[in-house]
């Protein structure tokens, strides 16, 4: 096996403007040169985001959701269908997934819902597509949002719970303004401060960046 190549690709989708996320290696593909990876938070529209990724020779072999608000759910399961891949999340989310009222959907008249393949444990390892990530519990914006960990790749899918300068709401059922600070400081501040994070809305930034200039959990500095 050679050495990793690995990328991201985005798509930001719906009204919330989510970003949804496909990681995968470049230097990896398949018998008939399809490149695999994992999809994360499918927003919406998942026969497009199908279409999209299997039109430039992307497979989807996991699909990972950060947390079960309707905005990062909405596509799952059409993708799930047509790809036949899984859908994984912490298992303190359970509920949320399947639920239309902790998911938020009844207060903006929709209806996402979706029942994961997979549950998964805080620190628990993942592999998939030839990568490799740890599921990190963070909960605040939701009692079982998460974040997806790709140590070696320094790159870190943080959902809704950190955004550049910024972080998640937590006015929604299940959320907690000083849990989700906590979470922060806590699970993600600890993280090298050069990695990458890819949050649910919003642009990248890094851990580094974040400790310095986020006014809600980090130093503020003028």
């Amino acid at each position: 096996m050679g050495e990793k190549n690995v990328q991201v690709a985005c798509l930001t989708l719906g009204m919330f403007a989510t970003n949804c996320y496909f990681i995968f290696d470049d230097n990896f593909t398949d018998e008939n040169g399809k490149k695999h990876g994992i999809f994360i938070d499918p927003a919406e529209k998942g026969k497009m985001i199908y279409d999209s990724l299997a039109n430039k020779g992307f497979v989807v072999d996991l699909i990972l959701l950060t947390h079960g608000h309707l905005d990062h759910i909405g596509g799952a399961d059409e993708l799930r269908k047509l790809s036949g891949a899984k859908i994984g999340c912490y298992e303190k989310e359970m509920a949320l997934c399947n639920d239309l009222h902790l998911n938020a959907s009844v207060y903006f008249g929709m209806n996402a819902q979706v029942v994961p393949d997979i549950y998964y444990k805080d620190e628990e390892e993942i592999s998939a597509a030839n990568l490799t990530c740890k599921l990190i519990a963070t909960p605040g914006h939701t009692s079982g949002g998460c974040c997806y960990y790709f140590e070696e790749e320094k790159k870190l899918f943080c959902g809704d719970t950190l955004f550049e300068e910024s972080v998640g709401r937590t006015d929604l059922p299940t959320g907690s303004l000083s849990e989700l600070i906590r979470s922060i400081n806590e699970r993600l501040f600890v993280l090298p401060d050069d990695t990458y994070c890819y949050p649910g809305h919003g642009e990248i930034t890094t851990i580094g960046h974040e400790k310095l200039y986020n006014p809600e959990c980090g130093v503020y500095r003028i």
